[in-house]
């Protein structure tokens, strides 16, 4: 694929970002994307490997031809690119800006720490897509007659309504918050996506027949009985939000706050939306962000650009290696130290720390009390230290869906994690008619993941409705 000494004459490349010091003066995304030239080179680098583990099973969840489109580029041939890689991914320009790409560690050449850029590749694709005019609606030529009502509007949902919507059934997506998005809207900041993707994304899907009903939350001021009893079928894809909640000492503090509610009043705040819930803001102070995943990653990038004076990121777990051992790991998902663009923004980072507890003076914050663990991840006694803290953020994942109202009022089946019980082959709750996708199912995980749980279930849902689907697998 590609040009077949491509990997040899070619050295990886990889997008520049503005310089930390200019990019936490605002929320927009700050990548610097590589030209046209550049890109054919990195996608000639692509190699004739055998077996692409980039596509498989542990590389990419909705399997993108990857190898395909690197060779399309290589030929510049962008449009039938683009095609291809609309086969398999509905939201390309979504997972090419925030997707972790676990298919650059697939890689055959990441056996070299040299991987093809893909996920830099994937967004131009898409980019120059838009661009160029090529992505149009694409309504349905008949209508089943049949109707599907979608719960939640984040990457699982909206994969599944386009889907679904092609495939000729009467859509209509019902969404909690003011706009369309979910987690894409309003738990991953600007600075990583701009909110005009999704926006864009809305239009070509309403052009495809495709209801969105905003503000309406199922189980809260819709019940749930009268939304099953309007449709053939309904899908949950509501997420898994539900914060886990550590009951720490002084967690009643003011000044201590989950994550995804900061998150989503800032990116309010910056998409001009009304922000209801008393302000919280990080400017002139010193923020301690507990936990070490991508949700904490965004609040210290946010932190920064609302003006922190300092930001403290606290790992519970060790200090990773530089580089994995290839042979051991190698082509699955390693552990090893990644820093990201918000790290590299003046964070402080912690390992092996864990939160005894919460300081305060007066009813607020002033400290996060902390120590060392071991292997076991208990602390070690006589490792006690004391981080200045004016706000504190949780974000040390999430503990399923919210069982209140929808879940409740639908009586589906939950596991014990606080999953909607479904498998993988036909996404069916024990709920006649009703279907379920994304983190609802399978709990906190990519958007990657989301997307091809949402573009499945579909397939299910037109084969219970039609008795058979053309739509893909």
């Amino acid at each position: 694929m590609g040009k077949v000494t491509g990997f040899l004459e070619y050295d990886r490349q990889e997008q520049k970002y503005q310089l930390a010091g200019e990019r936490v003066r605002h929320f927009r995304e700050f990548t610097l994307p590589l030209d046209d030239n550049d890109l054919k080179k990195q996608a000639g680098r692509c190699m004739d490997c055998g077996i692409p583990f980039c596509h498989g099973p542990t590389g990419c969840p909705v399997h993108n031809q990857i190898p395909d489109w690197n060779d399309l580029v290589w030929q510049n041939d962008w449009e039938e690119a683009s095609r291809n890689l609309h086969s398999t991914n509905n939201f390309p320009e979504f997972t090419g800006r925030i997707c972790p790409a676990p298919c650059e560690e697939a890689c055959t050449l990441n056996l070299e720490n040299q991987p093809v850029t893909i996920k830099t590749i994937e967004q131009a694709i898409a980019d120059k897509a838009w661009e160029m005019g090529w992505i149009k609606p694409e309504p349905a030529d008949v209508s089943t007659g049949k109707r599907v009502a979608v719960i939640g509007s984040g990457p699982a949902g909206l994969a599944a309504a386009q889907q679904l919507a092609r495939a000729g059934h009467e859509v209509h997506v019902f969404e909690r918050q003011a706009k369309p998005g979910g987690l894409l809207r309003y738990g991953i900041p600007d600075f990583k996506m701009e909110k005009y993707h999704i926006d864009r994304r809305v239009k070509q899907m309403e052009a495809e027949g495709v209801t969105f009903h905003c503000g309406v939350n199922i189980g809260v001021n819709k019940t749930f009985a009268s939304l099953h009893n309007e449709f053939d079928a309904v899908l949950f894809a509501g997420g898994a939000e539900d914060p886990r909640n550590p009951n720490l000492p002084g967690q009643d503090l003011a000044g201590v706050h989950f994550a995804m509610p900061y998150l989503t009043q800032s990116n309010k705040r910056v998409n001009s939306e009304e922000v209801t819930e008393e302000p919280v803001l990080a400017g002139g102070k010193h923020v301690v962000v507990i936990g070490g995943g991508d949700t904490a990653s965004d609040c210290v990038g946010t932190a920064f650009r609302q003006g922190a004076l300092s930001v403290t990121q606290l790992d519970i777990r060790p200090k990773p290696p530089e580089r994995e051992d290839k042979l051991t790991v190698w082509p699955y998902w390693p552990t090893k130290m990644r820093t990201s663009s918000s790290q590299a923004e003046g964070a402080e980072r912690e390992f092996q720390a864990a939160t005894l507890g919460i300081e305060g003076k007066k009813g607020r914050v002033v400290g996060v009390r902390c120590a060392r663990v071991d292997e076991k991840r208990q602390p070690i006694p006589g490792t006690e230290f004391i981080l200045k803290a004016d706000l504190v953020f949780l974000a040390i994942g999430f503990a399923g869906s919210v069982k209140e109202g929808l879940l409740e009022q639908s009586g589906v089946e939950m596991d014990r994690r606080g999953n909607v019980v479904a498998n993988e082959r036909d996404y069916r709750t024990s709920s006649e008619k009703v279907f379920v996708a994304g983190d609802m199912r399978r709990g906190q995980s990519l958007v990657v993941w989301a997307i091809r749980e949402g573009r499945q279930a579909a397939r299910s849902i037109d084969t219970f409705l039609t008795g058979s689907s053309v739509l893909p697998r």
